[in-house]
């Protein structure tokens, strides 16, 4: 069976912002299309959300820690990595961020992305002044020019009490972001 004849595995990666309660409904959403999802949290996410919203959710087990007992004889990073038809990172802290650009894996999630052939997808969620500093800035284009997908930051009422550039996107332009690169993707 080629790649592309896979059922579609969405593996969403939570990082630790306020956004991460709406991780919840994008798993929600996913499951409703028939999809098989895997969540990997970075332990700032469970900080956040509780690993059991995701586990009840999904229906499958979730990935918090690097050294987590695997399902199997393989690192539990690697086998997430290559079940995946896509990697979604929602939300996307800057400092995850700036790993992904710089190929630190330190963590399960950063550790899986770094394994991962499927697409990337990044909803980045974070203070506008984070948004627009120019190491953040950088990270963006070189995580672009390895062929991630990043969906633009909304602009509204922030966590700090600001108001900016720097929610996470729509959990409905996520999911439309997220068919469009399963269908690009398969032709």
């Amino acid at each position: 069976m080629k790649r592309n004849d896979k059922p579609r595995h969405i593996v969403l990666g939570v990082t630790g912002s306020i956004a991460a309660y709406k991780a919840a409904e994008l798993v929600r959403r996913f499951k409703t299309r028939g999809w098989d999802v895997s969540v990997v949290m970075t332990q700032a996410a469970a900080r956040f959300v509780g690993e059991l919203t995701f586990r009840v959710l999904s229906r499958n087990p979730v990935l918090t820690d690097m050294f987590d007992a695997p399902e199997s004889w393989r690192p539990a990073h690697l086998s997430y990595a290559e079940r995946a038809s896509l990697l979604l990172i929602a939300p996307c802290t800057a400092n995850v961020m700036a790993k992904l650009a710089h190929g630190i894996a330190d963590d399960a999630l950063t550790a899986t992305a770094l394994a991962c052939d499927a697409p990337i997808v990044i909803a980045p969620a974070m203070n506008e002044k984070m948004w627009d500093h120019p190491a953040t800035r950088a990270n963006v284009e070189t995580l672009k020019k390895r062929g991630a997908t990043l969906i633009s930051v909304a602009e509204g009422d922030l966590a700090c009490g600001s108001s900016g550039r720097g929610r996470m996107a729509a959990v409905d332009d996520i999911v439309a972001a997220v068919e469009k690169r399963l269908c690009r993707k398969s032709r």
